[in-house]
């Protein structure tokens, strides 16, 4: 008698993506948030909100990773709403002063590109990448043969 394995579909670099928006993306933020509750009295509520902001775009990176690790439909576009709103919101802090940073002057501008070319680089390879393409027919072929499918097929026939 063979025991069926269940292999994950997510995989290779998809894997990696997927730990970087659970584990890093978190852990850097709470990084960075942590030398901010410092100032958080004298600067109050503007540095609450801008603070808060990366919570939202971390909660979409989180959600992103947890759907895509689950394989739910619509994954892969929350992934990439993730990385837009990453790179939107890192060129924000590196190029506008209301978010402070400790980088020296000059480099901000570097860290900005770093970003969105970090973004690109993503948002490419969710775009072409072979083993994206084959989760996402999987999964349509999962909801065609899915036991709702055929009950709203046989509701359309009536």
């Amino acid at each position: 008698m063979q025991v069926s394995e269940r292999k994950s579909p997510v995989g290779g670099w998809l894997l990696v993506l997927c730990v970087l928006l659970l584990v890093w993306q978190p852990i850097s933020f709470g990084l960075v948030a942590a030398t901010m509750l410092d100032r958080l009295p004298a600067r109050g509520l503007p540095l609450a909100l801008i603070v808060l902001t990366p919570v939202v775009v971390i909660g979409f990176g989180i959600a992103a990773g947890l759907a895509l690790l689950a394989g739910r439909p619509g994954s892969l576009a929350l992934a990439k709403i993730s990385l837009i709103l990453t790179a939107v919101l890192d060129v924000f802090v590196y190029v506008t002063p209301y978010f402070p940073t400790n980088l020296p002057p000059g480099d901000a501008p570097i860290y900005a590109c770093a970003s969105i070319v970090y973004s690109a680089v993503w948002l490419t390879y969710l775009s072409r990448s072979k083993r994206v393409r084959d989760l996402e027919r999987g999964r349509e072929a999962e909801d065609v043969n899915s036991p709702q499918s055929h009950r709203d097929t046989e509701r359309g026939a009536t």
